[in-house]
């Protein structure tokens, strides 16, 4: 089974923006979302890297957390 991305946009539990057409027929979706109005502890996203970071060695746990906060708030208080 293959994935692609489409963005959008849903308020109050209905769809309002698909950036491009959706297949016809029923597909199984995943749906993952950005809560704007919720962000994470930076101590919280911290242990998240850490815990996720066994794969690199000599990780700066930090400065990676920093990294990822900052690319999932950029924009948001424009």
């Amino acid at each position: 089974m293959g994935h692609k991305i489409a963005e959008a946009i849903i308020e109050n539990g209905q769809i309002k923006y698909v950036n491009k057409k959706l297949p016809i027929g029923r597909i199984k979706v995943h749906l993952i979302y950005d809560a704007v109005e919720e962000t994470a502890p930076e101590i919280e996203v911290a242990n998240m890297v850490r815990e996720t970071s066994g794969i690199y060695k000599d990780i700066d746990v930090e400065a990676e957390s920093r990294k990822l906060r900052t690319s999932w708030e950029r924009g948001v208080h424009n």
